[in-house]
């Protein structure tokens, strides 16, 4: 008896569920997730992001889709994953009831082997009247891609970058270029590995280049090389990671860093953008220069994930300059050194994670391990000058003056408005915080609103409510007649990189 209930059962079960497994041909009503899928930019032969498509099959039965394809066949640059199987052509595909698929679509595609820089196709559904199609949109670039060699037996080449505490040399993949090298704007830079500049030698990068690192990835400049970049206000050179898509638009450490390193001199950096990398810009020198190793000017530096600006025991003059969204420090101007900056915006609202460093950090030291011990060497701190610039941010105390006994400390603010605890008397109570030390301190606003127009997006223009308008050192704002977008200042002009405007509603 029990075995005739158990095969009754098991009838009534198979049969209720029959219905739902037999299936009906597509009749053309399937819905999709959306009806064009863009998979965005992409650079010739590099493969693209996967992107997915969702298709529906709302009715209350089982059907079988004839034919999934795309639309140029065999030939077409878009590759498809359909229900798990890859693939560009597919048979009798089957949607349950009230249920749907995925189909996820990848691109690579020779720039060289296209009419037009929009590539498109589509995939389509089924035949005759019952067709359905989606459609794929892809912008294709061209690009020079630099990379290191490889040799016969499959070995990346390296460079030199330093040695390590027991002297033996640290390399990393990368190249150098040939001698004095000139980036164009004729096509973007696509560039895997550390990119160095010969000892003694100059890149210059022309206004509208665009530079696209990849993952560990960057440029050097070596001993006695200069790195020129001339940007222009309507033609900003562009430095940023090498993937496109918009999701990874405000993605830190996408790539390196540009890394001035000791012994190279002479860099000029001028209406540049730099998105997105480990640390923005970092500048070494050997011992005290009484000139510049690097003057930056109308420069944005953005979503790095350490540093924004580190400079180590170097000089470093700089005007508009904007930078914000930092891991650590955005501006960092360590071991002493030489430092100038004028009419220029240090924030830092990052949220990607607990952030322990200011905005502004200034120190004069550096610390080492040696037979177990800590070791602290000071170096002078010839000069750090600040004139109507902000500093502000997502912490109490977005300025730090770490100060170290033993060597000069020497530094001057000037019609700035910071972001600082004043009630904090651990702080107050240190001499590099007497604000009432006219030898250190003038006509300073602290804890004054900015009033930033959309800080955590990186938009850094203030509005009409900043406590910084009309705030500026006059004689300072001369030398630096016009704000990073070109407008002429005020007399007096606004503190920072930005005249203020009425933000819209």
């Amino acid at each position: 008896m029990r075995y005739t209930i158990t095969f009754l059962i098991f009838t009534i079960f198979f049969s209720s569920c029959r219905k739902d497994f037999s299936t009906e041909l597509s009749s053309g009503e399937l819905t999709f997730s959306k009806d064009t899928v863009y998979l965005d930019t992409v650079f010739t032969n590099i493969g693209s992001s996967t992107y997915n498509l969702k298709v529906y099959n709302k009715s209350n039965k089982v059907i079988s889709i004839p034919s999934i394809k795309l639309g140029r066949g065999e030939n077409s640059f878009y590759r498809l994953n359909v229900d798990g199987v890859p693939g560009k052509n597919f048979d009798n595909v089957e949607i349950l009831a009230k249920d749907s698929i995925y189909i996820f679509i990848e691109t690579t595609i020779n720039y060289q082997q296209i009419s037009n820089p929009i590539y498109t196709d589509s995939i389509v559904f089924d035949a005759g009247e019952k067709l359905q199609d989606v459609k794929l949109v892809t912008l294709v670039k061209d690009a020079h891609f630099l990379y290191p060699s490889k040799n016969t037996d499959g070995f990346i080449a390296t460079i030199n970058i330093g040695v390590d505490d027991e002297g033996e040399e640290i390399r990393t993949q990368g190249f150098y270029l040939n001698g004095n090298t000139v980036f164009t704007n004729e096509k973007p830079y696509v560039i895997y590995g550390y990119c160095a500049i010969p000892e003694g030698k100059k890149l210059i990068i022309e206004a509208g280049s665009k530079l696209y690192f990849h993952s560990n990835s960057g440029l050097i400049a070596s001993k006695n090389s200069s790195l020129i970049i001339n940007g222009e206000l309507n033609n900003k050179v562009i430095i940023e990671g090498d993937r496109l898509e918009p999701s990874y638009k405000n993605i830190p450490g996408q790539w390196g860093t540009i890394w001035l390193r000791a012994g190279s001199n002479h860099h000029e950096i001028n209406n540049t953008i730099i998105k997105n990398a480990s640390a923005g810009i970092i500048v070494d020198s050997l011992g005290f220069s009484s000139t510049p190793i690097l003057t930056i000017k109308n420069t944005q530096i953005y979503n790095s994930l350490s540093f924004g600006l580190l400079g180590r025991e170097t000089n470093i003059k700089g005007e508009n300059i904007v930078i914000n969204n930092s891991g650590k420090s955005s501006l960092a101007c360590t071991i002493g050194g030489t430092y100038n900056f004028t009419h220029s915006t240090f924030a830092n609202f990052w949220n990607n994670s607990f952030r322990e460093f200011p905005s502004v950090l200034i120190n004069n030291y550096f610390t080492y391990f040696k037979n177990n011990a800590q070791v602290v060497e000071t170096r002078t701190l010839a000069a750090a000058n600040f004139t109507n610039c902000i500093i502000d941010g997502s912490n109490i105390n977005e300025f730090i003056l770490d100060k170290v006994e033993g060597t000069e400390f020497n530094y001057l603010f000037k019609n700035n408005l910071i972001k600082f605890d004043l009630s904090n008397e651990n702080t107050t109570t240190i001499e590099t915080y007497n604000f009432e030390d006219s030898n250190h301190y003038i006509d300073n606003i602290f804890n004054g609103i900015s009033d930033f127009k959309a800080p955590y997006s990186n938009q850094l223009i203030i509005g009409e409510n900043s406590k910084g308008i009309q705030k500026a050192n006059t004689q300072a704002s001369s030398i630096v007649p016009y704000d990073i977008l070109g407008i002429e200042r005020a007399i007096p002009a606004d503190i920072g990189a930005y005249q203020h405007i009425i933000f819209e509603n």
